[in-house]
């Protein structure tokens, strides 16, 4: 049986023009390849109404997980929990049990829970929250779609939250083979052994190095006894 298949929505302006740099997609392919679910697709888009609703329908539509980083703090341009809403056609307001999170959290902070942070209150009907441990601010759960922070101590956090709730397969595994010959030479049987085992990924990433040239040739798939027995073979194949 296959494993359940992911999509990642990565959100923001700051991403798209090179301010900020993306480190939550990493993050997330490593934890969802232990789980066994496996992501197939990541989208970077901004800050626009109608790009992210397109994006949220058509992604939950195809997989069965999709995760959300970023647009979901106190500014105006945080746009992202509207357009799930949106996307499901269903009503967004402040939420109490949500507020409740957030005012005990300024409170101890000290700090007034105004307008501006209540907004991270707006939570869509029907959606469940996911828990923030680092600074409070929910992120929710609507249909398939997880909705988390972008910054990446919080998105870890609430990845953390979420693993235990979803039902994964049969984790990854992945083995490399350094092949000190060029890919022109090791293209040949590389694309024997990937027809000869159709169930398992083949990669080759080449390097030069004091003038030799050579690839890492990584092989991933859920069965380590095929996996061995495909590198045993391309190993003989240049001893």
């Amino acid at each position: 049986m296959p494993n359940p298949t992911a999509a990642m929505i990565v959100i923001g302006d700051e991403i798209l023009s090179g301010r900020t740099r993306d480190s939550n997609m990493h993050h997330l392919a490593g934890q969802l390849t232990e789980a066994g679910i496996d992501l197939k697709e990541v989208r970077v888009i901004g800050d626009e109404l109608g790009t992210i609703i397109a994006a949220v329908q058509e992604m939950s539509r195809v997989h069965d997980y999709v995760f959300t980083s970023g647009g979901i703090g106190p500014t105006h341009d945080d746009i992202t929990a509207d357009c799930i809403a949106a996307a499901f056609d269903t009503p967004i307001d402040v939420r109490e049990d949500a507020r409740a999170i957030l005012a005990e959290h300024y409170e101890k902070a000290g700090t007034d829970l105004n307008a501006a942070r209540l907004r991270m209150a707006r939570i869509p009907d029907g959606a469940s929250l996911i828990d923030n441990p680092v600074s409070a601010a929910p992120g929710f759960v609507l249909e398939n779609v997880h909705v988390m922070a972008g910054v990446p101590a919080v998105f870890h956090a609430m990845v953390a939250s979420v693993l235990p709730t979803l039902t994964g397969g049969a984790p990854l595994i992945s083995k490399t083979l350094r092949i000190e010959r060029g890919e022109g030479d090791i293209a040949g049987p590389l694309g024997e052994l990937a027809e000869a085992y159709p169930l398992l990924s083949m990669g080759s990433y080449p390097f030069q190095k004091d003038g030799k040239y050579g690839a890492h040739i990584v092989i991933r798939g859920n069965d380590v006894d095929q996996i061995d027995d495909a590198l045993s073979q391309l190993e003989a194949a240049f001893s």
